[in-house]
């Protein structure tokens, strides 16, 4: 390649990396696969070595791949927290042991797993938590301390601790966590997260506190960044202090040569499949912070450290069958049937086809010897048909009627194929499912087995016979106490008393999910209100579309709507106003932020009091907050407040400005 070419290569994949950097750190939604995006970075760097003078001063191989984002409040990092150079093969394992020992010739490394997570930092003052921030460009993150709050296994307060101390960790989803993610989001059929790596991600930067505590996220602390008044000469020495002071940590292994290190990093890869965490690949560190300090940093990696990644797996199989699977609103899924397979660990057998489209522009067929893949995707895919089978069709034919009914299909404009018929029992399960969520009627005790139950001996054929259940229907179930049957029976009469945004989004309309409920429940007051409405009614809502309104005109004025919603009445549902948000009110253009325990009201009534008065409520303190209202153990959010100098208000204080 000569200059001139290599030249415009360079601009070429500069560009490229940039924006796959913002779609995975910034959006959470990578277009690619990790082991791509490692392939795009290293023929970059190796132009730019090749032609040092063509480097660009804004490189990618400069910086570190996110930035902090407008959601949260920025935090600057005392101590930067760098990436890791990679490595694909044992070879550049061992150029980068020549590297070391030629600047720090008796070292020892330390071999770790690689996390597969988003990286934050966690601060402590005397032993309290006080401040999490995501590593965002490295030198800047964003403050996330209420989400990392939520995370049961980060300790919120250390035993024998020092002054002040900052470590790094590593957020991650379990496989089991993020299969449970995946599980209630087919069902409601929302987009499912890709891997649990994203998922994590995502979880960790919502606005709203309370979802990142339900999507089970959980903590590796794997670094000191900055401590005082404890002397640490070893990375060992400061993993072992860590444990002691109650952080969750991973295994290590001390190795003396590279050889041992190669050796150690195949035993982590070929164990994969027994961790319920993703990783990609193993980390070697020099265990001797003085040897560290000697060979220094670039610009974006440490020179004493080095991620090994794993290659990603492609294998071939036979597709044994296809099934279709009926969601909650029709959408018929095909679902491959392989013979099993070991990929990236674990045993492939079934991979979802996507929709009619993706089969027939792969040309898949039963029969076929198709290529799958999990390069750091946790869920397999099929990349392409290797070999035809024996069948006379090229491609499978879609069925043109539901497997679980019967009933015809067709297919809408979003290229979906539904199922016609809106008693169909597939459709009726994951109905019941969603009715009962705990965003929706929020009725414990009413599990996906037990629904399964009732809809089998044919005791729930609808929502509303949710509201005839007895004790004596439910104790005649399998394995059902008597005990257990009240308190679910009590669990359905306390969801009589919802607010109406909780039942409309328990209706499973198609394109209104809770937000969008919520919005039309302060537009509208009464569900007599909402059914007697026009889609140009709904339009002129604040943030709906025409797809929106015209669902929901289309939802209300079918019969069956009407009578379900006849008998939910005539069953005791309450179905209450949501409160309106008054324009114009005491508090039009203040956002609040409520911590602590208030002494006469619940927080969630202050925030309907609030919102009632024209004002907003946030989960967390930025430098937008106009006020905080602090009750007892009021925690971060007040010390935050405090240092950022935002007024703080009592409930007495809140009330009062009201009603002045």
């Amino acid at each position: 390649m000569d200059k001139t070419e290599a030249q415009k290569r360079i601009a070429e994949l500069s560009g490229i990396i940039e924006y796959h950097n913002n779609l995975y750190y910034n959006q959470d939604e990578p277009e690619i696969s990790d082991f791509e995006y490692d392939m795009l970075l290293r023929e970059l760097e190796n132009l730019e070595d090749e032609f040092p003078e063509l480097k660009l001063p804004d490189s990618p191989t400069n910086k570190v791949g996110g930035s902090a984002g407008e959601k949260f409040s920025p935090v600057t990092h005392v101590v930067v927290m760098e990436s890791l150079h990679d490595s694909f093969s044992h070879d550049e394992l061992r150029d980068f042991d020549r590297r070391v020992r030629e600047v720090a010739p008796d070292v020892k490394y330390v071999v770790e797993p690689k996390f597969d997570g988003l990286s934050v930092s966690c601060e402590y003052r005397n032993g309290v938590f006080v401040r999490g921030s995501t590593r965002g460009d490295g030198t800047t993150g964003e403050d996330v301390t209420d989400n990392l709050m939520a995370i049961k296994s980060l300790p919120k307060r250390l035993k024998n601790a020092p002054p002040y101390l900052e470590v790094r960790g590593e957020v991650y989803m379990s496989f089991k966590s993020f299969d449970e993610l995946v599980r209630r989001q087919e069902e409601n059929e929302e987009k499912p997260a890709k891997n649990p790596r994203n998922a994590a991600a995502g979880s960790l930067r919502q606005k709203n506190a309370k979802i990142t505590a339900q999507r089970g996220l959980d903590i590796f602390v794997f670094n000191i960044q900055q401590v005082e008044g404890v002397p640490l000469r070893s990375h060992c020495e400061s993993l072992n202090y860590l444990k002691e002071l109650g952080f969750p940590t991973s295994f290590y292994s001390v190795c003396d040569t590279i050889e041992d290190v190669i050796k150690k990093t195949e035993e982590i890869g070929d164990r994969r499949g027994e961790y319920d965490y993703a990783i990609d690949g193993a980390v070697v560190k020099v265990d001797s912070f003085s040897a560290r300090e000697l060979l220094g940093s670039t610009a974006k990696y440490p020179k004493w450290a080095e991620a090994y990644k794993y290659p990603p797996e492609e294998k071939t199989t036979k597709l044994l069958d296809i099934e279709i699977n009926v969601g909650r609103t029709g959408v018929l899924t095909p679902v491959g049937i392989f013979e099993p397979v070991l990929l990236a660990g674990t045993t492939v057998s079934r991979a979802t086809l996507h929709n009619r489209d993706f089969i027939e522009e792969r040309g898949i067929n039963i029969g076929d010897i198709v290529l799958i893949r999990k390069a750091g995707e946790i869920i397999p895919e099929v990349l392409s048909v290797v070999e035809h089978g024996d069948s006379s069709e090229k491609c499978y034919k879609f069925p043109t009627v539901c497997p679980s009914c019967g009933s015809p299909v067709s297919q809408d404009d979003e290229a979906a194929i539904r199922c016609t018929n809106t008693d169909c029992p597939a459709q009726l399960l994951r109905h019941l499912i969603h009715f009962v969520g705990r965003d929706a009627m929020d009725i414990d005790g009413l599990g996906p087995a037990v629904l399964e139950q009732l809809s089998d001996e044919g005791l729930v054929k609808s929502p509303a016979d949710l509201y005839r259940l007895k004790v004596d229907d439910i104790t005649a179930l399998d394995r059902k106490a008597e005990k257990s049957a009240n308190n679910l029976i009590a669990a359905v009469e306390k969801s009589k008393h919802n607010e109406l945004y909780r039942l409309v989004f328990a209706l499973g309309i198609r394109n209104i999910g809770l937000k969008a409920a919520k919005l039309l429940c302060e537009n509208f007051l009464t569900i007599d209100e909402i059914m007697n409405a026009k889609a140009e009614d709904f339009a002129a809502i604040e943030g709906f579309g025409s797809v929106m309104a015209e669902s929901l005109e289309n939802y209300f004025a079918l019969e069956s709507t009407r009578d379900l919603i006849e008998q939910l009445k005539s069953l005791g549902l309450e179905m209450k106003p949501s409160a309106i948000k008054q324009s114009g009110g005491v508090f039009e253009g203040k956002t609040f932020v409520l911590t602590g325990t208030l002494p006469n009201m619940k927080r969630s009534e202050a925030a309907k009091l609030i919102e009632a008065n024209g004002g907003k409520t946030s989960s967390s303190v930025s430098k937008k907050t106009s006020y905080v209202v602090a009750g007892e153990e009021a925690g971060s959010k007040l010390t935050k407040a405090q240092s950022l100098g935002i007024p703080i208000l009592s409930e007495e204080e809140l009330l009062n400005m009201i009603n002045q």
